[in-house]
């Protein structure tokens, strides 16, 4: 079976991270003890851990040849499949405290105006064998839109894989608001999702920070996520660490204790970890395991840096089978 990764990032930036050294005070002057720059968006992201982790992805977004990103991509090996826009991508500024404490600006990013069918084109294409590599195992779409797509444009991708692949190639959706809402409600069969608690709140109803103290209650949720023709429902519960929720079983994993550093990308980290044990024929358990051993190595460095998977220890993350949920029970 195919182990590449595929990942679609609509709108990329480039991540500015601001380390302070005390926390931030609204209105006042402060130094930064370090600042970095990587190119990233959430599916940029999962192809970063792909390539740290010696795996095979290419990251597809919008993008001219020469743009900051394009070029921080080429710079750190990660291969591209872009669609040239014209316009440069946004930067995204995150400031970070020494207690872990993130805050993020993001920018909107250009406008893709009239280019959804080309970007569709080009994300079936690359779904697809090539002469530098084999079709890819999964497709993953994630984040945000740029200004002047529609909202139902995750869907039209999910149909020009589908149309081109069929079952061939499985898609993952890390995305939120109305675009993931409108994707849900499009009918469009997904293999897997993943939100966090606030994401799925936002979906089934109920109260996030309940998620995160209850993992019962997360996974009966995360349960009528998957009712929404879902095949997998990959729960990140942030320091309260993650709930898989399958056609098979639910399971839970808490989260080692780490000092975290910035949750840049943890979450994205956590998908790729998951992806990266599922491709390579790992059971529910053990993805579950890599995915919030993942996460938390990434929260544990600076900025928006990512981890490798041999920097990670899922062996000692601890995975407990939950009480079953039917979700024709819960619709």
């Amino acid at each position: 079976m195919s182990t590449r990764i595929v990942t679609v990032t609509p709108n990329p930036s480039l991540d500015r991270t601001i380390e302070l050294a005390g926390e931030l005070q609204r209105g006042a002057v402060q130094r930064a003890t370090r600042s970095t720059a990587e190119p990233g968006g959430k599916g940029v992201n999962v192809s970063r851990v792909v390539v740290a982790s010696g795996g095979d992805t290419v990251a597809v977004l919008p993008g001219d040849e020469l743009d900051p990103v394009l070029l921080g991509l080429a710079t750190r090996g990660i291969p591209t499949a872009a669609l040239p826009i014209g316009a440069p991508l946004r930067s995204n500024v995150t400031v970070t405290e020494p207690t872990g404490t993130t805050t993020k600006l993001n920018e909107p990013g250009p406008s893709l105006a009239g280019r959804l069918d080309d970007l569709a084109a080009l994300v079936a294409d690359t779904a697809g064998a090539t002469a530098t590599g084999p079709a890819a195992s999964w497709v993953v779409l994630a984040g945000s839109l740029p200004p002047g797509l529609p909202d139902d444009a995750l869907a039209v991708l999910v149909r020009a894989v589908r149309a081109r692949h069929g079952d061939a190639v499985r898609i993952a959706v890390d995305s939120s608001g109305v675009p993931f809402t409108a994707l849900l409600q499009s009918g469009e069969r997904l293999d897997l999702v993943k939100p966090n608690a606030e994401e799925l709140a936002e979906i089934v109803g109920g109260d996030p920070e309940h998620y995160e103290r209850d993992v019962e209650a997360a996974a009966e949720a995360a349960e009528r996520l998957r009712a929404k023709n879902v095949g997998t429902v990959l729960l990140t519960l942030g320091s309260a660490g993650a709930v898989l929720v399958t056609e098979t079983g639910s399971h839970a994993a808490a989260a080692p204790r780490i000092v975290a550093r910035s949750t840049v990308g943890a979450g994205d980290s956590s998908l790729a970890g998951y992806l990266l044990a599922e491709v390579t024929g790992l059971s529910p358990e053990r993805c579950l395991a890599q995915a919030v051993a993942t996460g938390a190595a990434a929260a544990a460095l600076p900025g928006s840096d990512v981890p490798a998977l041999d920097h990670t220890d899922p062996d000692a993350i601890t995975v407990r089978t939950l009480t079953r949920y039917a979700a024709t029970e819960l619709a």
